[in-house]
């Protein structure tokens, strides 16, 4: 990273010989994820501006760490130990990814930098976007191989909500990933309206949902459930592979220790900075809306408490594919 560029600028080059992370401190974002082929050539694999600071001037979250609670809160409602909060709304009346001003739009702090990690901090004030607690967070990214791990922990100074995720789009190659296999391990979904969960969990089987033996991504954004996790999860356990990406010569596959994943194919793009459906964010984390069905089966609970560690972690692996070009 180099000091003589504004922050927003600012990019961390990591990674081995296989795989190089640009990771920029604007966002704690995956700005560039670079694979090499089956030729032995450099490969871009996630969606990305050409300047970091041009994400301030989006609204596709490309690649960011996504918090203070990922996905939605329907009505900008939040209700913790009783007490109300009012939150900003920012998505057809309900909060998305922690509000307008979210950590997708902070400049973290560079903590540690070396040749393969780093690691990055955020604080978040009490009342941040109308949340509650003042909120610490650190990220840390670290490439081994052709594996980039990444993973969150946070901790506050009173009872809150905390959800995170990484918000990378990933296409292996072309213009678009409508030409690319999606093998998503969910025997459910969560049906939402206007983004929302309605509380009912739902069997793929029968339905344009059910990729669990693969298939062109199509037109989703909708949250899953991970197989293992529909009647309990335990948070910090095993990171159990939650899909694959296949298409031009390069697999990739995402394992996490989170109970649902958010599957959005970039079906809003306008064309400004990248087509419609030019890449598939996979983004593990709670299930969206979680605050409004706290205490429910198969709802885990996103509340954070003092003296308590909110954990996230993914592995996202770049291999070139063994059954060859598709």
């Amino acid at each position: 990273m180099t000091t003589d560029v504004p922050p927003t600028e600012q990019v961390l080059d990591l990674g081995s010989d296989d795989l190089r992370l640009g990771l920029a401190p604007l966002g704690a974002r995956v700005h560039r994820l670079r694979a090499r082929d089956g030729d032995g050539t450099w490969r871009d694999v996630v969606l990305g501006l050409p300047r970091v600071a041009d994400n301030l001037d989006d609204d596709a979250y490309l690649g960011a760490s996504v918090g203070r609670y990922a996905n939605r809160i329907a009505r900008g409602e939040l209700v913790v130990d009783g007490a109300t909060h009012a939150l900003p709304t920012n998505d057809r009346g309900h909060t998305l990814h922690g509000g307008p001003d979210g950590f997708d739009r902070r400049t973290w702090t560079v903590v540690e930098a070396g040749e393969r990690s780093a690691e990055l901090e955020l604080v978040s004030p009490d009342g941040d976007q109308g949340f509650p607690g003042t909120v610490t967070v650190r990220a840390r990214f670290e490439v081994t191989g052709r594996t980039l791990r990444t993973s969150y922990a946070a901790t506050t100074d009173a009872p809150t909500v905390v959800s995170l995720t990484s918000h990378a789009y990933y296409r292996l190659g072309g213009q678009t990933a409508a030409d690319h296999e999606l093998i998503l391990h969910a025997d459910a979904y969560l049906p939402v309206e206007d983004g929302v969960p309605t509380g009912e969990v739902a069997d793929v089987t029968g339905t344009r949902f059910d990729l669990r033996a693969g298939g062109p991504p199509g037109d989703l954004d909708h949250p899953f459930v991970v197989r293992g996790c529909e009647t309990g999860w335990t948070p910090g356990g095993p990171l159990r592979e939650v899909a694959r990406l296949r298409a031009h010569g390069l697999r990739l596959t995402i394992a996490a220790d989170q109970p649902g994943v958010q599957v959005y194919t970039g079906g809003l793009f306008d064309g400004r900075f990248h087509p419609r459906f030019a890449g598939v964010a996979i983004e593990p984390q709670l299930h969206p809306d979680s605050p409004h069905h706290e205490g429910e089966a198969g709802w885990p609970s996103a509340v954070l408490r003092p003296g308590g560690t909110y954990r996230w972690t993914s592995e996202v692996t770049v291999d070139v594919d063994p059954a060859g070009p598709r």
